[in-house]
């Protein structure tokens, strides 16, 4: 009797002292990313330095992503590749580091693992295969030591080096982050890189090489007014695969439109802007990706998360079309609809026509942290409109605006020109902790940026100024976070 009586008030201390542990506002313990800046569906790292996206490609059921990061800190430098799988592209699975500095270095940028690619070597083209699975192959800049491979036999859980890297040497032209594809019609492996030749700023921009072995390469030719983590793609014109056009990509989202005939490019549009936002950097396409989609992902540069245990985040995947528009052949980005999957509350608002003056807020029913937004909006005779994201009580939240007489598009000190089509100006917005991202005109102009709001502030409200809008419809969803416990 004894014993169980003491038994009982052991219980009984456990659970005041647990209760008070985790009441206790010091002593919280904070659940597996959600701490007050982490994205909720935004990829990030568990803790430290993150930049450039690296080596994506998609094999075996799983959608790998590599990218630029530093094992020892918050800040730059250091760079091996982190590594994390996804069956969806919405939930991540973080595996250990792949590839880390050549030589041993331990300096903070010689020798170490800058940006790169990877590809599936579906016929054993580089001969480094063992085993049933097909090999993984990325290549990448070991600063100062040259283009390098580095090679996967079991689906990318463990890296080896190649043994008679570099594949191209080092020549001090500043030459770096390899970007690889199989092109048919020529039958030849192309690798575009960004290159500074002879170290003159006016001829820096991106050189074409070719290979039929993925090992030696010959220097092709060399496009001028690019800088650093170049891409290179074809997309079908306004869906028409017999009429395609090749993009060449850099790294702030400046792009080109042209034909390429295996070892040239010949541009045919002068530079255009993917992203108008201010956080959009050295984005990315998907090696291999399913049904021949052009899926992107870029870092999100700048962005701040003060007091986080990770620096960095990567914008939401999107998928890549090429659109006749007024201005030509342009890129345009769509979210993947894998975002469906993380709806939870809902509302949706038809053939509303919102008065200066009117009290109410047409999207109060929805608030929150992570939010997805689709409207298709008629000016009319208004001055604008728009959102105001994570508002307060207290303080005012941040302004998306439509300006309707300027026809410009607003948010966070990024600007584009927007015109309705048909009357309507149509909005995808997604909201994260950390980040907005809107895409006008089913992505025909897209502003991605970071934020740090007031942690206590969540209202979404809609506004209008001067004259009449019609909505002609507004979904809203709260969404849920995509991470699990650990």
């Amino acid at each position: 009797m004894y014993k169980m009586f003491n038994m009982k008030c052991l219980l009984l201390i456990l659970v005041v002292l647990n209760f008070a542990f985790t009441n206790d506002p010091e002593k919280k313990v904070t659940k597996y990313y959600d701490e007050k800046y982490r994205p909720q569906y935004h990829f990030s790292p568990e803790k430290n330095w993150m930049n450039d996206p690296n080596g994506l490609v998609f094999y075996g059921g799983e959608y790998h992503l590599f990218y630029q990061y530093n094992p020892g800190g918050l800040g730059w430098g250091f760079m091996h590749w982190g590594h994390a799988v996804s069956k969806d592209l919405i939930h991540w699975e973080h595996l250990p580091i792949a590839i880390g500095p050549d030589d041993d270095s331990k300096d903070k940028s010689h020798a170490t693992a800058y940006s790169g690619c990877a590809i599936v070597d579906e016929n054993n083209t580089a001969g480094l295969q063992k085993g049933n699975e097909k090999t993984l192959l990325i290549f990448y800049t070991s600063w100062e030591c040259g283009q390098r491979l580095a090679y996967s036999n079991d689906k990318g859980r463990t890296w080896n080096k190649y043994a008679k890297n570099p594949l191209i040497p080092f020549e001090k032209d500043d030459a770096r982050d390899p970007k690889v594809f199989f092109h048919r019609p020529s039958g030849n492996w192309v690798m575009v890189l960004y290159r500074r030749p002879g170290n003159d700023e006016k001829k820096q921009g991106i050189s074409i090489y070719t290979s039929k072995d993925l090992i030696n390469w010959e220097l092709q030719s060399h496009v001028v007014g690019f800088y650093e983590c170049p891409d290179f793609f074809e997309l079908p014109l306004d869906g028409n695969k017999e009429h395609s056009k090749w993009v060449m990509l850099g790294a702030s989202g400046d792009y080109r439109v042209g034909s390429f005939d295996g070892k040239t490019f010949n541009p045919e549009t002068g530079m255009k802007i993917l992203d108008h936002g201010k956080n959009f950097y050295a984005s990315q396409t998907w090696s291999n990706f399913p049904d021949g989609k052009l899926v992107q992902l870029a870092w999100m540069r700048g962005g701040e998360f003060p007091d986080m245990p990770f620096n960095g985040q990567m914008t939401f995947p999107c998928e890549l079309s090429l659109r006749t528009t007024k201005s030509g052949p342009t890129v345009c980005k769509k979210p993947i609809d894998a975002i469906s999957a993380l709806h939870e509350k809902s509302l949706t608002k038809k053939n509303k026509n919102i008065i200066p003056g009117l009290k109410g807020n047409l999207v109060g029913g929805i608030s929150g942290e992570a939010i997805h937004i689709k409207a298709k909006i008629n000016p009319k005779n208004s001055d604008g409109f728009g959102f105001i994201v994570r508002n307060g009580k207290k303080e005012e939240g941040t302004e998306i605006r439509y300006d309707v007489n300027k026809k410009t598009l607003e948010c966070m000190g990024g600007h584009a020109i927007v015109e309705p089509i048909n009357g309507i100006i149509k909005l995808e917005i997604l909201i994260d902790r950390s980040s907005i991202e809107i895409f006008a005109n089913d992505g025909e102009v897209v502003l991605s940026s970071c934020f740090t709001p007031e942690e206590k502030d969540k209202i979404l409200t809609f506004w209008i100024q001067g004259g009449e809008v019609m909505v002609d419809d507004i979904e809203a969803y709260e969404l849920k976070t995509a991470w699990r416990s650990k």
